[in-house]
């Protein structure tokens, strides 16, 4: 399953109501880092599809949500879980050491 796009408009709805827990990767276009991480973001959700959503809000076209929970710098991976945020890492990090992060928080 591809990542999915959240929008300050659907956050509650996307993350914080889902059913299951949802990564979401907080970026923007001009990051070179995110660019970076994105590839392999896309093969975790394929690989963690049943255990995990994994999300990405663009923080330049979406700024109340970013605002919100802080974001002070990009990547900024943040793992919600039953409507709140139970974990977080920023910086890229090579896929294995992302899909370790992600499965050792799930």
């Amino acid at each position: 399953m591809p990542t999915k796009a959240v929008t300050d408009a659907s956050f509650a709805d996307d993350v914080l109501n889902s059913d299951k827990p949802v990564l979401v990767d907080f970026w923007a276009d001009w990051c070179g880092p995110c660019k970076m991480i994105g590839p392999a973001l896309e093969e975790i959700s394929d690989e963690l599809a049943d255990r995990v959503t994994i999300a990405k809000m663009d923080i330049m076209e979406n700024t109340n949500i970013p605002g919100q929970i802080g974001v002070q710098s990009i990547p900024l991976m943040v793992l919600f879980k039953d409507g709140k945020a139970v974990a977080q890492k920023l910086g890229a990090a090579p896929k294995s050491q992302l899909k370790s992060w992600i499965e050792s928080e799930l």
